[in-house]
Parts: C-alpha cells; sequence; structure tokens
C-alpha cells in the first residue's frame, strides 16, 4: 500500500463520499463550464487538502465528521483549485499535473472565468448554509495567498529577499491554505477557539515544511513535475539561495546576483548556479529548517489522544518533507 493510500485509510468513506459532492458543487447551467470542471476533476492530485480536513476534524472530535466537514473540504477544494487554475494563466504555464492546463486547451480568457467561478462557488456553498465562521477561516486565506504572491513579485524583481520575509512570502503563498483545511476541519465539528488555532498553527507548520521540500525539488537530479533550475530562471528566490547570497563573499555575491538577473536563460550558467549554492551548504541549511518546521507542528499533535487520525496525521507530516515528488 503506498503512503498516500495508508494516510487515506481512517477516512476512506469519508473521501468517497467528499469525491461525490465535489462534483456535485461544481455543477452549472453551461454546457461548456460543465464540460471544463468534468476535465477538472478527472485529474485530480493527490487531494491532501481534504484529506487534512477529515483527518484534523476526526482527530480533535473523536472520529466524528458532519455536514460542515463535508461542506468545508468542498470549498477548500473549489478554493484551491481556483487558484492553480488563476496561477497557469499567471505563470503562462500549458501542464498541470502531466496533463494539459485550462488556459492551453480553452486560452486564458476562459480560464480566469472558470477560476472566478469556482471561487465564487466556493463563497457560496458557506453562505447558503450558513457557516459564515468557515467562511471567515478561507477569505482569510484567499486574502494572505494574493498578498504572498505580490509581495513575491514584489522582492523579486529586486533580488533582496532577506530569510524573514521569504517566510512570510511562503507562510502566504503555501501555508495559510494548509493552515485553513486544518482550522476548517477543527472548527466544523468543534467550538473551542484555542484548538482550531492550534490545528490552523499545525497546518501553517507543515505547509511552511512543504514549501521548503519544494524549493529543494529545484536543485535534485531526480525527475519531478518541474524541471530542475526553474526556480533560477524564473529568478524565484528561494530559501538555499538566499542563504548563500547571504553568507557568500561579496565577489561571489555580484556573480550570483548577475547571474540569475541577466543569465537566468544560459543552461550552463544555471547548472553553475545550482553547484554553488550546493556546495555553500544552500541544501543543508534549508534541509535543516524544513526538519525544525516539521518537528514543531508534530509538538502540536502531542496533546491529543493516540488514534488512526493521529497517526494518519503524522504519517502525512513525515510525507510531506521525505516525498520524492
Amino acid at each position: 500500500m503506498n503512503i498516500t493510500s495508508q494516510i487515506k485509510q481512517p477516512i476512506f468513506n469519508e473521501m468517497e463520499l467528499f469525491e461525490k459532492k465535489f462534483h456535485e458543487s461544481m455543477t452549472s447551467k453551461v454546457a461548456l463550464l460543465n464540460r471544463i470542471t468534468y476535465y477538472i476533476v478527472n485529474r485530480k492530485g493527490k487531494q491532501m487538502r481534504p484529506m487534512f480536513v477529515f483527518l484534523t476534524a476526526k482527530m480533535v472530535s473523536g472520529g466524528f465528521v458532519n455536514e460542515r466537514t463535508y461542506r468545508g473540504a468542498s470549498v477548500i477544494e473549489l478554493i484551491h483549485t481556483a487558484t492553480l487554475v488563476h496561477d497557469d494563466v499567471v505563470d503562462d504555464s500549458n501542464r498541470r499535473r502531466g496533463f494539459f492546463s485550462i488556459n492551453a486547451l480553452w486560452k486564458n480568457k476562459i480560464a480566469v472565468l472558470v477560476g472566478d467561478y469556482l471561487l465564487s462557488k466556493g463563497l457560496l456553498l458557506s453562505i447558503d448554509n450558513g457557516d459564515f465562521d468557515l467562511l471567515k477561516i478561507i477569505s482569510v486565506a484567499v486574502r494572505e495567498m494574493s498578498e504572498g504572491e505580490l509581495l513575491q513579485i514584489e522582492k523579486a524583481r529586486r533580488l533582496d529577499i532577506t530569510e524573514e520575509v521569504y517566510y512570510e512570502i511562503i507562510r502566504k503563498k503555501t501555508a495559510t491554505l494548509i493552515a485553513a483545511c486544518c482550522a476548517l476541519g477543527a472548527r466544523s465539528v468543534i467550538e473551542d477557539d484555542l484548538q482550531v488555532e492550534n490545528m490552523r498553527k499545525f497546518g501553517e507548520l507543515i505547509g511552511m515544511a512543504f514549501q521548503i521540500k519544494d524549493d529543494l525539488f529545484d536543485y535534485s537530479e531526480e525527475a519531478i513535475g518541474k524541471p530542475t533550475g526553474i526556480d533560477i530562471k524564473e529568478q524565484k528566490m528561494t530559501l538555499p539561495l538566499i542563504y548563500v547570497l547571504n553568507t557568500c563573499t561579496p565577489q561571489e555575491k555580484k556573480w550570483l546576483i548577475n547571474s540569475i538577473k541577466n543569465h537566468n536563460k544560459d543552461k550552463k550558467r544555471v547548472k553553475e548556479v545550482i553547484a554553488f549554492v550546493k556546495n555553500n551548504n544552500g541544501l543543508a541549511y534549508a534541509e535543516n529548517k524544513m526538519v525544525e518546521f516539521q518537528q514543531e507542528a508534530l509538538s502540536l499533535l502531542k496533546n491529543y489522544p493516540d488514534s488512526e487520525f493521529k497517526d494518519a496525521l503524522t504519517l502525512m507530516v513525515n510525507y510531506v518533507i521525505e516525498r520524492k515528488k
């Protein structure tokens, strides 16, 4: 049994029912929209986000979920899908998980409108059912994700990102949605603000570790979903690079910045940058930070009674930093 199936096992029935409810939540009277959403549903990823919602809900409630949990998971997945569709337009990307992206098949205008449609469907699912507490959690995540993306664009132009700013970017860009999944799962079944905040923090820490792992893939030789060196080509400042920029000599820093700014399309130069970052402990430093976030996340689960849901969440946290793609 692969690791995703192991994580999914304690919530297998919930995930099966969720698939059905999620598909229903996307339906429209417009045939073109239904064709596109059918395409999206049939090319789903690992569905980590709904899994976080259900596992968190079951762990904090002692194995209990309700309709609010299903709606929360659907809203998260609708909004996550909307952001992916919009991201592909922003990045001018033609592929998503090995398949053609929406903008590649139906052009940018339709992709933007489909993203907007999914976003509004998510918000209305909460409003129509009076889930205003869940809606607040999600709306904060959407705001922060937009801020994170814009902060990254603003900083990438100047290539002057400090480690603190980098953490702020990834907290907003990536971690905030996983934080929302965990807070939402908890809030759907309990009213205890302290526990909901605890789970939000748990999700945020996993999200931070997850993004650092993603950044490390840019330096790996293995065949993963994205080509190596792409962050450098796109002038994205990631933790291994930031660390090396802050610890190398002024001369080396000048060469690095010049390489990223003016030679980021030169394959040989990009390889030299990757080698330089590796040789100057950039990867080791980032890996240590990733493990720190992972350990802090695990420490937040200690006070919960042992259960298959807690075990699955622990497995999920470890999978985040051990995954190969």
